[in-house]
């Protein structure tokens, strides 16, 4: 019997996880199996054709999404159809939760027969955790991809959740430094790496205060290599926003660069962010900040309820990254805070260590987290289909 899975992906990351799911599952029921969906083209390469351009649901921040609304709601409606239409013998959402999970939600209550599996948990140890709660009646199993967060669901009431492991363990090769590069990354001068964000809206928020603390930064004499890694898509916004900057950067372009940049990484200056995570398995000390909009930063300071909005942090269970956020992230706080992680500090000190315990925190046991997500479907489409919950 071929089995049908439908797949909802909105991001390039989900479409990265999801594009390894189909691999991994394609490998365990060879032909017996088919996919259908929403991705990108990680997942089209594996033969899933997309019902929509993901890239136009690629939105950051509260403020555009009124811009977006109409849009918005057209593709909500058409891939709730889409999955109707399809029957398929299971639903995997993966993350943006936006717009997933109010698919998932449609979908459950017009057909409460297919199994809905969530890949990659909503950051309901941040904010919102009555999520937690409400997904228990749309979704059937949560996949997650941080080592606390099964913990945090069971403790709010939340859906069955297993940790698979994030996709980092499985490229951990590509992030840590060979001798020669272990050399360049203990020489002087020391290599900072710059990491403004990956949208756009990041970009205009940060660039100019990055810049204004490498700047502080330099006049104090202080030597560094700076190098920036971006991808293709935002090569001209960055090299606009770099023209005011009193230090240019070494501007390297693509994933293979950015992870080679890491690997002789003596320090960073980074967006707060899933690159922190990143940064922390890559063994390389950092600087977090953020700045949002005046609207997104009034929703974010009455919604936030974690110790930290840094990843590393929260995967770790202790404060070892500084964080600067909104007021906070000033060129002076900023470039004191840099200077740390650059020279021979406590600050720098506590970091590697801590550094040092994530193998052993994000471990599984498995080779790689889509075989750990792959098996969990796959228990799923063995159960009988039939009320597998209660609808919304």
């Amino acid at each position: 019997m071929t089995r049908k899975i439908f797949l909802i992906a909105t991001e390039e990351s989900g479409d990265r996880l999801g594009s390894e799911l189909i691999k991994a599952l394609r490998l365990r029921l060879g032909d017996a199996v088919t996919f259908e969906g929403i991705g990108g083209s990680g997942m089209a390469r594996e033969g899933m054709a997309s019902r929509f351009p993901i890239e136009e649901l690629s939105i950051i921040g509260f403020a555009a999404i009124p811009r977006k609304l109409p849009m918005i709601l057209r593709r909500l409606a058409e891939a709730t159809e889409a999955v109707l239409r399809a029957a398929p013998d299971i639903l995997v959402i993966i993350d943006s939760p936006d717009f997933t999970h109010r698919v998932a939600r449609r979908v459950r209550r017009r057909d409460p027969s297919i199994p809905i599996v969530d890949y990659v948990s909503p950051t309901v140890w941040a904010w919102r955790p009555g999520r937690a709660r409400a997904m228990r009646f749309y979704v059937d199993h949560v996949l997650a991809l941080l080592p606390f967060e099964p913990e945090v669901h069971q403790k709010l009431g939340g859906p069955l959740c297993s940790y698979v492991g994030h996709p980092l363990i499985a490229q951990l090769d590509s992030l840590r430094p060979n001798e020669d590069e272990q050399a360049r990354r203990d020489a002087a001068p020391p290599v900072l790496l710059v990491l403004p964000g990956s949208r756009r809206g990041e970009i205009r928020h940060h660039m100019a205060i990055f810049g204004a603390a490498l700047g502080l930064l330099y006049k104090q004499g202080v030597a560094f290599e700076l190098i920036l890694p971006t991808m293709p898509h935002l090569e001209a916004a960055i090299a606009a926003a770099l023209t005011d900057w009193p230090v240019q950067p070494r501007v390297v372009v693509g994933e293979q660069a950015k992870r080679a940049a890491f690997r002789i990484a003596h320090a960073a200056f980074a967006k707060s962010g899933t690159v922190t995570l990143e940064l922390a398995v890559a063994g390389v000390p950092m600087v977090a900040a953020y700045r949002a909009g005046n609207v997104e930063a009034w929703i974010a300071r009455r919604l936030i309820r974690s110790a930290s909005v840094i990843l590393a942090n929260l995967v770790i269970g202790e404060n070892v990254v500084p964080e600067f956020i909104q007021q906070d992230c000033t060129p002076e706080k900023l470039a004191q805070a840099l200077r740390e992680v650059l020279e021979d500090t406590p600050m720098r000190q506590r970091q590697v260590e801590a550094f040092a315990k994530l193998d052993h925190i994000m471990d599984t046991g498995r080779s790689s987290p889509s075989e750990g997500a792959a098996e969990i479907v796959l228990a799923l489409l063995r159960r009988p289909k039939a009320g597998i919950g209660p609808a919304a």
